[in-house]
């Protein structure tokens, strides 16, 4: 099962729908979305996937965006964090920007991948057994290319995606 993982939208649709068209492309099924959507209208371009939609700090919507969400598909996540098993494989999702809750989850030793944003910084380090990935920024403050990653979660194999 490939999963994408993206970050830190900002109200971008245009990149939002090039990232949504590379997961088309390449047979993702589940979104999980690291904070910073900012509007129900943003998350209206994510029709046709699951989505897991973790809140940041720029998603002052984020009633509204839950319920655009599960109005699109029930199955679908909005809240602070998700912890969770997708695949038979142990994820938990966070913005970022609640720095202790994100050091708690890496620490908990509990998930084989937890997914942030918030950096607006692609990263992709492993802490004990824990893959630890920001996906970087779809939009907002521009620090580094646009981006996304992409991972299978049979194989254990991922990707950045460049927008």
């Amino acid at each position: 099962m490939k999963i994408g993982i993206l970050s830190d939208t900002h109200n971008q649709l245009t990149n939002l729908e090039k990232a949504l068209t590379i997961f088309r492309r390449e047979g993702v099924s589940l979104v999980v979305h690291c904070g910073d959507l900012s509007s129900p209208e943003t998350a209206g371009a994510m029709h046709g996937f699951q989505v897991i939609h973790v809140c940041g700090n720029m998603d002052t919507a984020n009633g509204q965006i839950r319920q655009a969400l599960l109005d699109m598909n029930p199955k679908n996540f909005s809240g602070l964090t998700f912890e969770g098993e997708v695949g038979g494989v142990k994820i938990a999702a966070a913005h970022g920007n609640q720095h202790l809750k994100l050091r708690e989850l890496i620490n908990s030793g509990k998930f084989d991948y937890i997914f942030c944003g918030h950096t607006h910084r692609r990263s992709n380090e492993k802490i004990d057994n824990t893959r630890v990935i920001n996906p970087g920024a779809l939009g907002g403050l521009s620090v580094e290319e646009r981006s996304v990653y992409i991972l299978d979660l049979e194989t254990g194999e991922g990707e950045v995606r460049l927008i």
